[in-house]
């Protein structure tokens, strides 16, 4: 098994980080590039990669009160991961996510991952500035 974590201060309170990492329907807006989930019955997911132009059936689990998304693949079981937003203090929140690949066929290497997670991080908090910015008038 196969770990990569990664973490980001972003200006805003943990339940604005949150709710915007947490909707499914913005998704897109901030994961890697090449991953786009189709909601389905939630917890029930699909996950299309557009490196290998394939579908893999995932679950993904919203957890408001821990302010904790959690994600994974659900027939063969090779990857799973995490995205934990923490109030940092004066209005800032960390978010950290955590991938696990439980197969190694599925990891594509550290530094593939660390920069992935280094944008996606990036991307969120481009998304959250946005509708901090948008609130704020």
């Amino acid at each position: 098994m196969t770990e990569y974590e990664r973490s980001r201060t972003m200006p805003a309170l943990p339940e604005h980080v949150f709710d915007q990492a947490a909707n499914v329907d913005q998704f897109d807006n901030w994961l890697p590039e090449a991953l786009h989930v189709h909601a389905g019955e939630l917890p029930a997911v699909t996950v299309h990669e557009d490196r290998t132009d394939e579908d893999t059936s995932a679950l993904l689990r919203a957890r408001k009160e821990q302010m904790r998304l959690e994600w994974g693949t659900r027939e063969q079981g090779g990857y799973a991961g995490w995205l934990q937003v923490a109030g940092i203090g004066s209005g800032a929140s960390e978010v950290t996510v955590h991938l696990s690949f439980f197969d190694e066929s599925h990891d594509p290497g550290e530094r593939p991952v660390h920069d992935a997670l280094d944008r996606s991080l990036a991307r969120l908090e481009d998304q959250v500035r946005m509708r901090v910015d948008n609130a704020a008038g």
